[in-house]
């Protein structure tokens, strides 16, 4: 059987023995690919992949140790939250497989409500029109005066926010691409505007998600980005366009992040445009094909 893949967000990217403790329970039983940790988002971006029991087992131990360690009250970030382990998406690596994740979806939030008595939200293509957004507006005091007047209730678990933990999101979804984009300024008004004209609900980019922050840390403004579309929207097209608002504004692009991984095909579109390579796809990379190939002989 072929794995999922989940994307686990954790409400810490500062304490290293904090985010070695989420890595040390994730690993459990799941594979981990990928940590990103970032101050002044202060959280923490694992990716791991594994088999539905050992993953929901695994995700289960990540979100207790984050229970158990991360206090949302003394919590500050540039990032909008709701819970100690904030969002927890099941991923679908191929379109045959996103019933396994609905499925595996559902199974870990009713363990999430039943075995750590945390509220749990659906969302994504578990609860279709809700994303995170949609729970995260006003922070957790705004989301359970929404629960306490009736307007919302937990899918699982107790109908009142943990007072350290706070809530989790959980949900499938399709594959998406964490996409950060760092200005040669600190003013967070720019990169709020750029963020307002690339996103969808802006009338920018379709599936696009953005916000603009400030990272005092680092000492520049971000537009914060989740892609959840590639093909529909490609990343060096998000770019060239952040660029021009960035210039339009007196400023310029200082580089950019991927929180996480990304699919392959989002890196191939953007080489075959960077090279002028007509026709330029997933089937012209030597490594794919041989990957390819081993999967049709397996």
């Amino acid at each position: 059987m072929k794995v999922l893949e989940s994307v686990p967000n954790f409400s810490e990217g500062r304490d290293a023995r904090t985010i070695e403790g989420l890595r040390t329970a994730l690993t459990e039983r799941a594979r981990l690919l990928d940590v990103h940790a970032d101050r002044d988002h202060h959280r923490s971006v694992f990716t791991v992949v594994g088999r539905e029991e050992d993953l929901v087992q695994s995700l289960l131990s990540g979100i207790a140790c984050a229970r158990e360690l991360i206090d949302l009250r003394r919590h500050d970030s540039a990032h909008p939250r709701i819970g100690a382990a904030d969002v927890v998406p099941i991923v679908a690596l191929e379109p045959d497989d996103r019933e396994r994740a609905r499925a595996c979806a559902v199974a870990l939030a009713e363990r999430i409500g039943s075995q750590l008595e945390l509220p749990v939200f659906l969302y994504g293509e578990s609860a279709p029109g809700r994303g995170p957004a949609f729970f995260r507006r006003g922070g957790p005091a705004e989301l359970q005066r929404r629960l306490d007047a009736g307007e919302l209730r937990p899918d699982f678990g107790p109908p009142r926010l943990d007072e350290r933990a706070g809530g989790v999101i959980v949900g499938a979804r399709r594959p998406l691409i964490a996409f950060n984009v760092n200005l040669a300024t600190d003013d967070v008004e720019i990169a709020r505007a750029i963020a307002a004209v690339v996103r969808e609900s802006g009338g920018g980019f379709p599936g696009v998600r953005a916000l603009g922050l400030a990272l005092p840390s680092a000492g520049h403004a971000q537009v914060s980005m989740n892609v959840e579309d590639y093909e529909a929207a490609a990343l060096h097209d998000i770019l060239e366009r952040v660029e021009a608002e960035a210039l339009a504004r007196g400023t310029e692009i200082s580089g950019s992040e991927l929180v996480g991984l990304m699919p392959a095909g989002a890196a191939v579109a953007a080489a075959g445009r960077l090279l002028r390579i007509d026709g330029f796809d997933a089937s012209h990379v030597l490594e794919l094909q041989l990957l390819g190939h081993t999967e049709a002989q397996g």
